[in-house]
């Protein structure tokens, strides 16, 4: 895909990386239409929701000693996968030959580049792909392509083609085309390429697979490519015979899968850079099905797979170096950019420095879950939905508008297969302030970032000390990033977790720690993350699970870190040995209320029900800002064999849940049988746990995603409030000792 600066908002950018300490430097990178210049300020985000029946939006000014301007710049996006390294020279060259495996996934009238032969600039040379489906060649020209000649051929769409091309020096092509691993006679064509001759061209010394090189990919191809391979006839190879011929370059694509480059064994010194991270770790046409792990047998695993709308990193310029002064306290901040035309809040976190005070409250961002769902395209902007966005002034630019940053993880690449990279090198038009994900008739439809300021929210107004960090943060320092902290909080819907960060929390609640697991369908999907590309995330869907889209069998393994993908639960750490709770029902974004179980009346959990009018079977949370009660969409339960302490009581349990909420696939192994036995409170409810381990610990769950909307009901003085505060409290130690006034920020 190229350039798109057609519709684009009117200034956006991002950050990188997502935090710092005090003293550190974040990058802004911003891109303001028409090349205006912009201004810039930092506010502590406390509330994200634009609800005119909510708390509002609560950005508050912070002295970050900005410039007055910033010159600005339209900066653009160039999407689309590609490999590109040098040639050796082509000069003097009678005869060249290129072998190529190629398995296309999506026809289009646009012309997708099987590979380029050329110039630096990719203004000379050849250029071999696909329109329609047929095979053609194109000749390269300042910044263009030109007119297509017709091989004749058609590539079969999802097939394995084994392509040998053969050009001279008289301007003569012929090509064969055979299914890859079938005995059948292949297909041929004669022509003649009246072009720039790439075979004699002294100026072309590059290649660039899937894509024409001009600095960024163009013309990109949806499909799988597997063992390219140039050969030359000249005169050091043919000895006067000219059917000799010698290997120039040989990519083996079976080598270094976890890497971003691709080595040539005909010479070591060269090597392919691949561009916006495709798909490795993928089946080629040599697949048996006989392995399932590309380490145990990479010669079956010698492709890779590029798309048109890859996108790994944006590239943009740094607009803004902010420094983080010295003394400001942790939190979640946002820069907010003006250009005149529009205005853009970009989010950014101050964690606590090594040697600064801490609170004794930490909120664990669920960053990387951002990541997974950046820039969700759901299709259900247009209408209800954007007319309230306009109502409430709500964040206007949504990712089914504009859609040059690329999708989720939750969304599927033009040919049909699932995205399974996701960058926060981009702008994350889903992360920001005021976004809506739903119209949602009962509260204010948000999803991620902006609901879990609902608990930020919460606790600036209740007047607690709060530290944040991020996952990156928690996946790159482990368990050293939480030690100190009487208890640790998470956000709504943490979902996506490295096997570093889950050992974390695990150690954190074997020494003593306290964990409050605040949403719903956390600690799921288990993603990849590598230090030489920490902005990414990979997930590969394996067996099982709740998916929107499923890998392909013997894919299930990532190219990030070689690990297997998939649930946690399917990887020996199931939700429940974590949090207490785990996914078990999902439906429709609208929430219901808890009712008290008979184990929340003992009198040792009294003090955690202290000012909670709710009786036996009277309501708890029938209100909230998600889905309009406080147990909603996503719904966790307790299960001992999956892992539940058995120090933890079941304290409430939700119900009433409609016709839309249904047992999640990996709970079931028929409609008649479950996977596990007979559970306490079994079926559409989410469980509410509390109880301490041996060791000290304490672990409280609400099972629901749609739990922190509710914490600002009747101005902050409700049941669901009251039990949360109560815990927390009981978690610190005495009230006072963690509470500030609201005023000192």
């Amino acid at each position: 895909m190229d350039s798109n600066l057609n519709n684009l908002p009117a200034i956006i950018g991002y950050v990188t990386p997502f935090s710092g300490r005090p003293g550190d430097t974040l990058s802004f990178k911003i891109s303001s239409q028409g090349d205006r210049d912009f201004s810039a300020a930092v506010a502590r985000i406390d509330c994200c929701d634009p609800n005119p029946e909510g708390p509002r939006m609560k950005l508050v000014p912070v002295d970050f000693a900005l410039q007055a301007h910033y010159a600005g710049s339209e900066q653009p996006v160039f999407s689309g996968s590609c490999a590109v390294g040098p040639l050796p020279s082509l000069d003097g060259v009678q005869q060249l030959v290129v072998e190529l495996i190629v398995q296309p996934t999506l026809i289009s009238d646009q012309m997708q580049t099987l590979l380029s032969l050329q110039n630096e600039s990719g203004s000379r040379g050849l250029a071999i792909g696909l329109r329609g489906g047929q095979l053609i060649f194109q000749g390269l020209a300042s910044q263009s392509i030109g007119v297509d000649i017709a091989t004749g051929l058609d590539i079969p769409l999802r097939r394995w083609t084994r392509l040998r091309i053969v050009l001279d020096e008289q301007q003569n092509a012929s090509i064969e085309a055979s299914q890859a691993g079938l005995r059948e006679a292949p297909r041929t064509a004669q022509l003649r390429v009246a072009m720039h001759n790439c075979a004699t061209d002294a100026s072309v010394d590059r290649i660039c697979l899937a894509a024409i090189w001009r600095g960024h990919p163009e013309h990109a191809f949806n499909g799988l490519l597997e063992a390219p391979a140039l050969f030359v006839a000249d005169d050091e190879s043919s000895g006067g015979c000219t059917a000799a011929l010698r290997a120039i370059a040989r990519w083996d694509f079976s080598q270094f899968i976890d890497q971003q480059w691709v080595p040539d064994s005909v010479d070591n010194s060269r090597r392919l850079a691949l561009v916006n991270l495709p798909g490795r770790g993928v089946r080629s046409s040599k697949w048996t099905g006989l392995h399932m792990d590309w380490k145990t047998a990479p010669d079956e695993y010698a492709a890779i797979y590029f798309h048109a709308d890859d996108l790994l990193d944006c590239e943009w310029k740094t607009s803004v170096e902010l420094r983080i002064p010295e003394g400001t306290p942790s939190g979640v901040y946002g820069l907010t950019v003006r250009n005149g035309i529009g205005a853009d809040t970009i989010p950014f976190y101050v964690t606590p420095g090594p040697a600064g005070p801490r609170a004794r409250i930490l909120f664990l961002a669920p960053t990387l879950t951002y990541v997974a769902y950046a820039n969700y395209v759901r299709g259900n902007f247009a209408g209800a939905l954007a007319d309230r966005v306009e109502q409430w002034n709500a964040y206007p630019n949504h990712p089914d508008v504009f859609t040059a940053y690329g999708a989720s993880t939750y969304n599927r690449h033009p040919d049909g297969s699932g995205i399974s990279i996701s960058s926060r090198l981009r702008p994350i038009l889903t992360m920001r302030p005021g976004f809506m994900t739903f119209c949602d008739e009962r509260g204010s439809g948000m999803r991620h970032f902006p609901a879990d300021s609902h608990l930020t929210d919460w606790l600036h107004e209740k007047g607690y000390a709060f530290d944040v960090i991020t996952d990156e943060d928690l996946d790159d320092q482990g368990v050293a990033a939480l030690a100190g902290y009487d208890v640790v909080l998470t956000g709504s819907h943490p979902e996506y977790y490295t096997r570093r960060m889950l050992e974390a929390v695990l150690s954190y609640r074997a020494a003593g720690g306290n964990l409050m697991y605040l949403g719903g369908n956390g600690f799921y999907w288990k993603i990849a993350r590598t230090p030489e590309l920490p902005h990414a995330i990979e997930i590969r869907r394996a067996e099982g699970g709740l998916r929107p889209w499923a890998s392909e069998p013997g894919e299930y393994y990532n190219q990030l870190d070689g690990e297997y993908g998939g649930l946690w639960r399917r990887n020996g750490i199931p939700p429940q040995s974590v949090a207490g709770v785990g996914f078990t029902v999902q439906g429709a974004f609208e929430g219901s209320y808890y009712t008290r179980t008979p184990a929340s009346f003992r009198h040792d959990l009294a003090w955690l029900f202290e000012g909670v009018a709710a009786g036996p079977g009277e309501r708890l949370g029938d209100f909230g800002l998600s889905g309009g009660g406080a147990a909603g969409f996503e719904l966790d339960q307790a299960s001992i064999q999956l892992g539940t302490p058995d120090y933890v009581s079941i304290i409430a349990v939700s119900e009433a849940h409609g016709p839309t909420f249904k047992i999640a696939p990996e709970e079931i192994l028929t409609w008649l049988l479950p996977a596990d036995p007979a559970r306490e409170y079994e079926g559409m409810r989410a469980h509410m746990i509390y109880g301490v381990s041996p060791n000290g610990g304490g672990l409280f769950a609400v099972g629901s995603i749609s739990f922190l909307g509710s914490l600002s009901h009747n101005r902050y003085d409700n049941d669901i409030s009251r039990i949360l505060e109560n815990c927390l409290n009981r978690f610190c130690g005495a009230p006072a000792a963690v509470r500030r006034s609201p005023s000192e920020g």
